[in-house]
């Protein structure tokens, strides 16, 4: 990264306690403000990303987020304040930037970064920070850095667990190489559906942020070829190496990904087939939405004439449900115990959070011969939002 013009008297000032480090200095603080980071997510990750970032003198940080804040968001967004519930994240984050260090240049993208505008956004910066929550944007922006040979510091939390490291498919692994494909997603639970330990956040987001200082200040040894695993209730971090593959997709000697392509697809669950007459066929999943569910659980006068069955763990039922609903885990339904469970003559509706765990649960018991399943579309949230908004969302 190339120096920027001598710094004056007041970024000196500012910025002395950088300048005073002699692998810093003033070269290195120069180097800092001349830099051009683009940050991904304003979210959990991103906030301390941003506000250390914002707070060593990186002279333009990118934002990229289109979804605005949410009340559960404070518990570890601290980008975010009360009086900025329901703003943008990018509008919130760039004001409280500003208000921390105005001599940043703060740049808003309010856009849903996807394959048709990763790479105009990311070729404006020098590296990238990704703070995303979700499969299909963590492989779009690990297979635009590598088109465009940038590095990607990769950061991921869930309940009391983190991983950091830093992608560069010029000098080690890239995200691919380690994680080719995508997990079902019924299998990886998201934060909002399995919690985060809100400080854990900025134990990994200051991790990202000292790669992104020494990468720019040309410093230490970054996390190239290592990921950083760190366990909040051990209070442990561990290192693990991880090495390039060379028949990767996107980085390998013969990649077959030259171009990006439509990520939502390629991290989107593959239904089960079941093969009728000779023919495979998906098997489909019927969807109710929370109206049609209130509406027949009023005909029905109640869940006397349908079973709704609710497959979420017993902390996500504490916070919103259905009355009357039946908990029954998903594991049980993987495992084989529910079935036995659930009537076969009576219709089932089955819910979770959004409908991404209920469509799985659905296709067990359809493939075990129940003629009449649905799940409900949306989830609980649908519910929450179209039926019953007294109860909390999350």
């Amino acid at each position: 990264m190339a120096p920027s013009a001598p710094l004056s008297a007041p970024e000196i000032e500012r910025y002395a306690r950088h300048v005073l480090i002699p692998d810093v200095g003033m070269d290195g603080q120069r180097r800092l403000k001349n830099a051009r980071v683009l940050v991904v997510g304003a979210g959990g990750l991103g906030s301390p990303v941003l506000m250390y970032l914002a707070a060593a003198g990186v002279g333009t940080i990118g934002v990229v987020d289109d979804d605005v804040v949410e009340l559960s968001n404070l518990q570890r967004q601290v980008v975010h304040q009360v009086g900025d519930v329901g703003r943008l994240k990018s509008e919130s984050a760039a004001q409280r930037l500003a208000s921390l260090n105005p001599l940043v240049k703060v740049v808003r993208h309010d856009v849903r970064i996807d394959s048709a505008n990763a790479l105009e956004i990311i070729a404006d910066y020098d590296l990238v920070l990704d703070g995303t929550d979700n499969f299909p944007t963590r492989y779009l922006l690990n297979d635009a850095c590598v088109l465009l040979g940038k590095p990607n510091i990769w950061g991921s939390v869930y309940r009391f667990d983190g991983q950091a490291a830093v992608w560069w498919a010029k000098h080690g692994p890239c995200y691919r190489c380690v994680f080719p494909e995508p997990p079902p997603p019924a299998l990886v639970p998201s934060c909002a559906e399995g919690g985060v330990l809100g400080v854990l956040c900025a134990a990994i987001g200051s991790v990202q942020a000292a790669e992104a200082v020494k990468l720019i200040v040309g410093i230490g040894d970054p996390l190239v070829g290592r990921l950083m695993v760190h366990d909040g209730m051990a209070q442990s971090w561990d290192v693990l190496t991880v090495r390039k593959n060379p028949l990767c997709a996107v980085c390998g000697q013969h990649p077959t990904v030259t171009e990006l392509v439509d990520y939502q697809d390629f991290c989107a669950p593959r239904p089960p087939v079941a093969v009728t007459g000779g023919s495979v066929q998906a098997v489909a999943v019927p969807a109710m939405s929370a109206l049609e569910l209130s509406d027949l659980l009023l005909e029905q006068g109640g869940t006397a004439g349908v079973l709704v069955v609710d497959v979420r763990g017993s902390q996500e039922r504490a916070i919103a449900g259905i009355p009357g609903a039946r908990a029954i885990d998903l594991d049980e339904f993987r495992c084989g115990a529910a079935v036995s469970q659930i009537p076969f003559d009576t219709a089932v509706v089955i819910f979770c959070r959004a409908g991404i765990r209920s469509q799985e649960a659905a296709r067990i018991l359809i493939e075990a011969g129940h003629p009449d399943v649905r799940h409900l579309s949306g989830g609980v949230l649908a519910w929450v939002r179209d039926v019953d908004p007294s109860q909390p969302r999350y």
